[in-house]
């Protein structure tokens, strides 16, 4: 909370139980009373609460509630620092090209046991459980197109963009040289390559990425949407999407996730289609959703609070 909205904020409750500190701040009591005159209960002072009548000899306790819905009691969420959040989004980043890069590894070492089911099954569940579990902290981006889409929609800084695709390029090459390290020499199936042409892998991939960022922007910044699920949507469509080019590009959709086990297996073959038409493809999708959704309602904003959403934005 900024230091000038302080003193003109509501009487907003403290935590209980903090050492010297008063219940209930931004409460002035009365210096002095005379005569008959009664000083106001210290509930009522509070404007964010409406207090019944104190019922004595029924032995009752007053109802004590929110009066204004436009006044929020609760004490906002603390302030993450960016260090805080570039940390959560090299860890989700390390555990998503990890999962979706061990499990190619694998399945090669193997000889196809994993299915192109179990690639999508993989890399989609590791998709929602970093989203469930850092979206509330970074926002969880976990790609470079992601972060791009959202500063050009003006849900991301753009001063923040450089310190998260550098934490997302570095958790991948941590991630790629640590399967490296744990597989050698069999390190070729995590790499992401077109099996057929270049203009069916760049199509395919601007696709999958529109789609997959079309969900990303509903889920993540429109208000009607059920934010709590947003893991779900987005870790269900990257499984569609792998499922649809897993066997001809190998469903990127994500710079790092390309870029690092490209480095690692020293293969670059058409390395410039999966940075170049994720981003585009992202860029499509967000501004897509953006077009066709619903205008907001400037008379319900403040009839009802909006939704939690599992990414910040």
């Amino acid at each position: 909370m900024e230091s000038e909205d302080v003193a003109s904020a509501p009487s907003t409750p403290m935590t209980p139980g903090t050492s010297g500190a008063a219940l209930f701040g931004g409460f002035k009591p009365e210096s002095s009373h005379t005569g008959n005159k009664r000083s106001p209960s210290l509930l009522k002072s509070c404007k964010c609460f409406s207090v019944e009548t104190w019922a004595v000899e029924e032995g009752t306790l007053p109802t004590v509630s929110c009066a204004l819905p436009s006044v929020s009691c609760a004490l906002p969420p603390p302030p993450v620092s960016l260090s805080r959040k570039v940390g959560a989004e090299f860890i989700g980043t390390f555990i998503l090209i990890f999962a979706g890069t061990a499990t190619a590894i694998v399945n090669q070492k193997t000889q196809g046991t994993e299915t192109l089911i179990g690639l999508a099954a993989s890399t989609g569940l590791a998709v929602m459980i970093v989203i469930l579990s850092t979206g509330h902290i970074s926002g969880a981006h976990l790609n470079p197109a992601i972060t791009i889409a959202f500063a050009a929609l003006k849900h991301f800084p753009w001063r923040n963009v450089p310190v998260y695709m550098g934490a997302q390029v570095l958790a991948s090459l941590c991630a790629a040289f640590a399967l490296k390290g744990i597989f050698h020499p069999i390190m070729g199936g995590g790499v992401t390559v077109p099996s057929g042409g270049n203009l069916q892998a760049f199509a395919l991939e601007f696709i999958i990425s529109f789609n997959l960022m079309f969900v990303v922007t509903a889920v993540a910044t429109d208000t009607r949407a059920v934010g709590e699920l947003a893991g779900i949507a987005v870790g269900a469509t990257v499984m569609l999407n792998i499922l649809i080019a897993g066997e001809t590009t190998g469903a990127s959709m994500n710079p790092v996730r390309t870029l690092g086990p490209a480095i690692a297996a020293n293969n670059f073959k058409a390395i410039w289609i999966y940075l170049t038409a994720p981003i585009l493809g992202t860029l499509a999708g967000a501004g897509v959703y953006s077009a066709v959704k619903l205008p907001e309602k400037d008379g319900n904003a403040h009839d009802k609070p909006s939704a939690a959403h599992s990414f910040r934005r």
